[in-house]
């Protein structure tokens, strides 16, 4: 009978799993690649089955390499599950809480909870790391952010995610445009639009293509940007428009130069929670979440009743 697997044997599994590759998992676990190959060829030994495919252009887990990585990750999770536990039995929340936030979330939602979260836990050191989806992936990955909020997208060995959010989607323009204010919007029915979209790398970015092509909505101009505040300069000033997730807008409703109309057929976006799957939450970002969670609920109810309210108006 195989003996009990050494901490080190597990992590390097983990390592070469999600990185597909012992010279990167050598990189990441602070070892060499001959030792991280070692601890891998150990427990294949051990158990007489083969976990990974090693090929000129990589390494694959087989189908049992695959099984072992997820309960290698359980095992991992349950430990560090059991240092939070015993770590609350000191009554303390204390610690480094990194978060990965996209421009949806800063600019209108962020700030309720921090306003709560700061004065709550005042020796959590809090890092709040604002970038778009791809960005804030691979730093998920890389261990880097304790958790991050994203675009729902099709999952990445070395995650885990749930869903967070389900926002619709608006049409934000200036006065330029022409559009009546908060009024729905047929989107098939306009002039070619002169429209701001993310880069092809963001998730919305296909979205809103499918969305395009299958609805018939006709372009007239396309500028790619990454950038937010410039997006929302650009669209005030011009005749240009966006669409963008309502919770980003929702303190511009009725105000400002900017414009904003929902749009039919509707279209929703989805956003989820990422975090490493080899790692528990800690204490500090599970308090996090839920106070987000809770004050995202309510802005999106408030979100509702003033895009419902003004529609009847």
């Amino acid at each position: 009978m195989p003996g009990p697997r050494s901490l080190r044997q597990i992590r390097a599994i983990i390592a070469v799993c999600e990185e597909g590759s012992f010279t990167r998992a050598a990189a990441r676990e602070n070892a060499t690649q001959s030792g991280i190959s070692q601890h891998v060829s150990a427990v294949e030994n051990a158990l007489g089955v083969r976990l990974f495919d090693r090929t000129p252009a990589g390494v694959t887990p087989t189908p049992a390499g695959q099984r072992y990585y997820r309960r290698c990750v359980e095992a991992i999770g349950l430990l560090e599950q059991a240092d939070e536990e015993v770590r609350a039995l000191a009554g303390a929340v204390a610690g480094h809480l990194r978060i990965g936030l996209m421009p949806t979330f800063t600019r209108a939602a962020l700030t309720p909870t921090l306003q709560h979260f700061v004065g709550a836990y005042p020796d959590v050191r809090l890092q709040i790391v604002e970038a778009y989806s791809g960005i804030l992936t691979e730093q998920v990955l890389a261990d880097e952010l304790d958790f991050a909020i994203v675009p729902a997208f099709e999952g990445r060995t070395g995650l885990k995610s749930r869903l967070i959010l389900r926002d619709r989607e608006v049409l934000i323009s200036g006065r330029a445009s022409g559009f009546k204010p908060l009024a729905p919007v047929r989107l098939a029915d306009c002039a070619p639009l002169k429209i701001v979209v993310p880069g092809p790398e963001n998730v919305r970015r296909r979205n809103l293509e499918v969305y395009f092509q299958s609805h018939g909505v006709a372009i007239d101009r396309i500028i790619e940007m990454d950038a937010m505040m410039a997006t929302f300069d650009l669209i005030a000033r011009t005749d240009f428009a966006t669409i963008l997730p309502g919770l980003i807008c929702i303190n511009d409703i009725g105000q400002g130069a900017l414009v904003i109309n929902t749009i039919d057929p509707p279209l929703y976006a989805e956003f989820i929670v990422i975090t490493p799957a080899r790692r528990t939450l800690p204490a500090p970002a599970r308090l996090f979440l839920q106070r987000f969670e809770a004050d995202l609920a309510q802005m999106e109810k408030r979100l509702a009743g003033l895009l419902k309210g003004n529609r009847k108006r």
